[in-house]
C-alpha cells in the first residue's frame, strides 16, 4: 500500500467526479439498463449454493473477459483443500491508485415463494444432502448485476480514470468462507494489492433510488459454535442411572443468555443465540449426547473473544455441575468466524460527497449498523486497507412508507418472499459504484 500519509492526504482532497458530469453518467447507465435487467433475471433464475458457483462464476468471468479484463478463475482454496470458484478480473490503465470492487455470488437454500414470473425453480442438495429449493434471497444476483454494469462503464471509458481496477467475484459468502479461501490462495501475492476497497449490499429497509452510508461498524462479527454435551445414556424411567445431556443443554441455553445480559457492557451490543438443539431418538431413552448450535454477534473483536470464552466456560461449568468426568467435558468447535465489517471513516467521508453529487443529497441516507454479518471485511486485512460498504435501496418507496406507517415490515433478506425492485436498484447501484471508483482512480 502507498504511504499512509499520502493516502490520507488524498482522502481529504476536494471531491471530484473525475470529470464525469452527473448527467452523462446517468445517461451511460440508462443506455445499458435494459441489458443489465436481462442479466439480473437470468442470474435470479439460475442460483447456485455456496461452494457450487461453477456456472455463475464462469458467466461473470466470460463477461469480464469480453470487456478486456485479465481474468483468473478458480481462485481460492477451502480449509478442506477443495478449490473454490472465485474469479479476479484486473484492468490496468496507467499509473495511479488501485481499487478493488467485490461482489458475492452464492445463493441460499430457500424455496422462493414470491410467485413472480421469473421466480427461481431451482432445486439442489445442501451440505447435508437434503433436497432444497435454491434462491437468491440475499440479493447476490442484484450485486453481480451492479458489478457487471460498473465493469462495463469503467472499461468503455478509460479516459476518465487512471490506475488499476481489481474486480473480485467471491464465492461462499453465505457460509462466510469465500474471502478466507481466496486470501489463503495467495490473493495479495497473485493480484495487485488495493489502496481502497468498495462493496455494496442491497437492503429492503432503504427505498430504491437511494443508498445508505455511515462510518464505522456496519455489520457485526459472527462466530458459529457447536457445543456437544457428553452424558451417559439410560432408560427414561431411570434417569439416576445416567447423566442426561438434554438437561445439561437446557440449563446451558439459559445460562448462556447471561453472557450478554449480565457479563457484557450495555454500551457494547452483543447477541448470543442458540439456534439448534439436537438430541435423542425416542421419548423414553436418555441419549448419550446433545448437540447445540450457536451464533455469536458483536461489533467489537474483544467482546467477541470474551463471548467465545464465556460459552466454553459456561458449557464446562454445567458439565462439571452434573458430575461429568474430566475426559467427557463438552466438545466445542468453531466452524465459521468472520470479523466486523467496518467502513473507514475518511474513505466514507470522501465517498459520501461523491455520491451526493451523483445521486442528490436526498438519496444518500444515514445507515444503521445491524447484527447481520459479512466476510468481505477480510479483504481489508483488519482495517489496514481503507474499506467502504454501502446499503443499496431495494424496496418500492411507497410500499416502504406504508410498512413504516403500519408497522408491518416488508420481506427481509433471506426471506422466501424477498423481491427487490431490481430496475431502479440496478441503476442506483451502478451509478454509485462507478462514481466512487472513478473518483478514487485519479
Amino acid at each position: 500500500m502507498r504511504n499512509r500519509l499520502a493516502v490520507l492526504a488524498f482522502l481529504s482532497a476536494p471531491p471530484l467526479l473525475a470529470q464525469i458530469q452527473t448527467a452523462e453518467l446517468h445517461s451511460q447507465v440508462g443506455q445499458q439498463l435494459p441489458q443489465l435487467e436481462t442479466t439480473y433475471l437470468a442470474l435470479h433464475q439460475a442460483p447456485e449454493l455456496s461452494r457450487h458457483e461453477e456456472k455463475t462464476s464462469a458467466f461473470l468471468a466470460g463477461e469480464l473477459r469480453g470487456l478486456g479484463y485479465e481474468v483468473t478463475d478458480h481462485v481460492g482454496v477451502y480449509e478442506d483443500g477443495v478449490r473454490a470458484f472465485g474469479i479476479v478480473g484486473v484492468l490496468k490503465n496507467g499509473a495511479g491508485p488501485t481499487v478493488l470492487i467485490r461482489t458475492d455470488m452464492d445463493a441460499l437454500p430457500v424455496t422462493e415463494a414470491t410467485g413472480l414470473p421469473y421466480a427461481s425453480r431451482v432445486r439442489s442438495q445442501n451440505a447435508e444432502h437434503q433436497d432444497v429449493g435454491v434462491m437468491h434471497a440475499c440479493g447476490h444476483d442484484l450485486h453481480m448485476t451492479v458489478f457487471l454494469g460498473t465493469a462495463r462503464l469503467m472499461a468503455e471509458d478509460k479516459s476518465k480514470w487512471h490506475g488499476t481496477l481489481v474486480l473480485v467475484g467471491q464465492p461462499s459468502e453465505e457460509i462466510i468462507a469465500g474471502a478466507k479461501a481466496m486470501l489463503a490462495d495467495g490473493f495479495y501475492k497473485r493480484f495487485p494489492k488495493p489502496d481502497f476497497i468498495l462493496d455494496e449490499h442491497d437492503d429492503n429497509a432503504y427505498p430504491t433510488g437511494s443508498i445508505g452510508m455511515a462510518p464505522g461498524p456496519m455489520l457485526s462479527g459472527a462466530t458459529s459454535m457447536y457445543v456437544t454435551f457428553h452424558g451417559i445414556g439410560s432408560h427414561g424411567s431411570a434417569p439416576q442411572l445416567g447423566k442426561d445431556p438434554i438437561v445439561m443443554g437446557a440449563e446451558f441455553v439459559m445460562l448462556a443468555q447471561t453472557l450478554v445480559s449480565r457479563q457484557n457492557s450495555a454500551q457494547s451490543p452483543a447477541v448470543v443465540t442458540v439456534g439448534t438443539f439436537h438430541a435423542g431418538t425416542k421419548n423414553n431413552i436418555i441419549p448419550d449426547d446433545a448437540v447445540l448450535g450457536l451464533t455469536l454477534r458483536s461489533y467489537d473483536s474483544e467482546v467477541m473473544a470474551r463471548l467465545v470464552e464465556g460459552v466454553k466456560r459456561t458449557a464446562n461449568a454445567v458439565a462439571m455441575g452434573y458430575g461429568v468426568a474430566a475426559d467427557k467435558m463438552p466438545t466445542i468447535t468453531i466452524p465459521e468466524q468472520t470479523p466486523p465489517t467496518i467502513s473507514d471513516a475518511a474513505l466514507e467521508e470522501r465517498m459520501h460527497k461523491v455520491v451526493v453529487e451523483a445521486l442528490g443529497a436526498d438519496h444518500v441516507l444515514p445507515a444503521n449498523a445491524v447484527m447481520g454479518s459479512e466476510d468481505v471485511g477480510n479483504f481489508s486485512l483488519d482495517g489496514k486497507i481503507p474499506f467502504l460498504i454501502y446499503r443499496l435501496g431495494a424496496s418500492d418507496p411507497a410500499k416502504l412508507a406504508e410498512a413504516e406507517k403500519t408497522g408491518k415490515p416488508l420481506p427481509s433478506l433471506h426471506s422466501a418472499l424477498f423481491a427487490p425492485v431490481y430496475g431502479p436498484a440496478i441503476r442506483t447501484g451502478v451509478t454509485s459504484m462507478t462514481a466512487m471508483a472513478v473518483s478514487l482512480l485519479q
